[in-house]
């Protein structure tokens, strides 16, 4: 206090574990990198989704790609104003989920969170079938190995995502930022040129089959729309991001909305300026890059990296499922072991399902991206839709300052994602829509069968009641042993601190050898009673079952200590019988006494 400055009071603190840190959680650059590549990829999709329902029409009708681009970004806008709301009013994650169980009701809410659920598995698959596409484009001898291509991807992703979140995100930040050089450089240079350096692909005759009307308008509509996936996903994963959680997260989801918006706008005026059509062999994207570049090495090199992304952009998926299964597991929805974090912030058991289901998905469409597309949407649509009304409810609910303004925002949200959700489902109902229509209400009513158990469980172990005092009784415990040895003494010596009554069994199937054990048993004499029990059919189990179970009979208090050896190197783990570890096993499955494990740690 010489210098005015006063002791502080120290206050206890618990010391992080490995991973616990800001140092594994994501910076607003790293989240762009590990849960907006779905979003940003989507332009190498999106603006083609529109030129190809356009076209029927005629190549005049190209025009209206633009301004059918400008109600997409408007809806974008209106999705990045949303869910900066949704990261501020629900910082545990969640997303639609989080949003509807807050202000429209359970049901509502397992209907978000299945839709949710599906689109995830859907954008793992879509987004490797693409990138496997793509590269067997570049290396066509790829064509027939799509399936373990697309595997392959599958489990190095899988990998990096078991490893940390940080980690994936690093690992992707570089091919996300030569992503977004490439598109912006795409825009500036088309822009810039007064028509296009080169043209790519074989052209063929289009003959208009429809007219241009509401309907093909709004077809094109919905189907541009594919270009929003993944924008939601930054509001699911808000719990990876450093603190200031919350501001990262808004920053991080303010720069997707940006950058996507930009790319998307740019993309669609080049279209309507140079007419850009549909050509064989070729993607609009290829064809708006050789515009911009010609075909020199920038395009290839566009080309690769546009492969590489659209490949890596299911990790999105890997980054907003894990935590949206988290939250669902808090609430009692799915099994417990989903919340489950590893010493790095890691839901390992989400990581795992997403991987499984992915793969599930991939083997069944044998890695076709044409027979995923159909899918593709609708579920993220409906989760758009449920979070936007939810926001109009929490809003006319709590009546902040503005809520009037922010109403109106995700009104107008709620009904673009409505109609584009509507129009999505009725035009690919029949080619594969339908399949989500099912897998939805089934993973409802899983949610709530695992709901009504965990209530039923909850109950009958009365959780948050005061149960009566524990009664003392007498207590038993019982020792497996084969002959006299250290392993022996450590058992019984373990066994007598723990229980009032300690007795030693053994089964045997030879008479001599059970003669040889009670002799040597006499001779040690530690004090405790031996029982031999006849094993006739040499079965270890059954027997030690049945000795257990009249013991349980008698009203005691029954815990068995079954002693096992353990090296200290793994690779010997394999040279022992691992009979304990399969009594314990039998044990716990068919009687009522507690089973303990005592482990006598070898020097090996």
């Amino acid at each position: 206090m010489a210098f005015g400055l006063a002791h502080r009071k120290e206050r206890p603190r618990v010391p992080l574990r490995h991973g616990e840190g800001d140092k594994h959680r994501l910076t607003s650059g790293e989240g762009l990198a590990a849960l907006s590549l779905d979003a940003l990829s989507s332009v190498a999709y999106g603006p083609e989704a529109i030129v190809v329902v356009l076209i029927a029409a005629g190549t005049g009708t190209l025009t209206a790609t633009l301004p059918i681009t400008v109600v997409i970004v408007v809806l974008l806008t209106v999705l990045v104003i949303s869910y900066c709301q949704v990261i501020a009013v629900h910082p545990d994650g969640g997303g639609a989920y989080a949003v509807a169980k807050k202000s429209l009701g359970p049901r509502l809410s397992l209907l978000a969170a299945a839709a949710l659920i599906v689109d995830y598995v859907l954008t793992v698959a879509v987004s490797l079938a693409a990138g496997a596409a793509s590269l067997a484009s570049a290396f066509p001898a790829l064509s027939t190995h799509l399936l373990a291509v697309c595997l392959v991807l599958l489990v190095l992703l899988t990998t990096v995502n078991l490893w940390g979140v940080a980690e994936s995100a690093r690992v992707l930040m570089l091919p996300a930022v030569l992503f977004i050089v490439s598109m912006l450089g795409i825009v500036v240079m088309g822009i810039l040129r007064s028509h296009p350096a080169a043209v790519v692909g074989t052209a063929h005759s289009v003959r208009a089959t429809e007219s241009l009307g509401i309907l093909l308008i709004l077809k094109a509509f919905s189907s541009g729309c594919s270009a929003l996936t993944g924008v939601e996903a930054i509001a699911n994963g808000v719990p990876m991001f450093r603190e200031p959680r919350v501001k990262r997260a808004q920053h991080t989801e303010l720069m997707l909305g940006v950058l996507l918006g930009a790319m998307l706008l740019g993309m669609a005026y080049l279209i309507r300026r140079d007419q850009v059509a549909p050509r064989r062999g070729v993607t609009v994207l290829a064809q708006l890059a050789a515009g911009a570049y010609g075909t020199g090495w920038e395009y290839y090199a566009t080309s690769l990296i546009v492969t590489l992304v659209l490949a890596l952009a299911a990790n999105t998926s890997f980054g907003g499922l894990p935590v949206l299964m988290s939250v669902l597991a808090r609430d009692n929805r799915l099994p417990h072991l989903f919340g489950l974090r590893a010493e790095r912030p890691v839901y390992r058991y989400g990581v795992v399902a997403l991987a499984v289901l992915s793969a599930l998905l991939l083997i069944a469409a044998a890695a076709e991206t044409h027979r995923l597309i159909p899918l593709f949407a609708i579920g993220v649509f409906t989760g758009f839709t449920i979070s936007q009304v939810g926001l109009v409810r929490h809003w006319a609910t709590e009546q902040p300052e503005g809520w009037l303004r922010r109403a109106a925002i995700n009104g107008l949200g709620a009904v673009l994602t409505t109609v584009a959700g509507l129009v999505l489902l009725t035009t690919k109902f029949l080619e594969g829509a339908w399949l989500v229509m099912v897998a939805v209400p089934l993973l409802m009513l899983l949610f709530t069968r695992i709901q009504r158990y965990y209530t039923a469980a909850c109950e009958e172990l009365g959780l948050g009641r005061i149960p009566p005092p524990p009664v003392h009784t007498m207590s038993l415990v019982i020792v497996p042993v084969g002959e006299v040895s250290r392993l022996a003494q450590r058992a019984l010596t373990a066994a007598l601190a723990l229980g009032d009554e300690v007795v030693a069994v053994s089964v045997q199937a030879e008479a001599e050898k059970a003669l040889a054990l009670r002799y040597a048993w006499e001779r040690w004499n530690p004090g405790v009673r031996l029982e031999i029990v006849d094993s006739p059919h040499r079965s270890l189990a059954q027997p030690m079952v049945a000795y257990v179970r009249r013991e349980t009979e008698s009203g005691r208090e029954v815990a068995v200590l079954i002693p096992e050896v353990e090296p200290r190197h793994r690779r010997y783990a394999l040279l022992q019988n691992q009979r304990g570890l399969l009594l314990a096993a039998v044990l716990q499955a068919r009687t009522d006494a507690v089973v303990c494990m005592m482990p006598y740690r070898l020097r090996l």
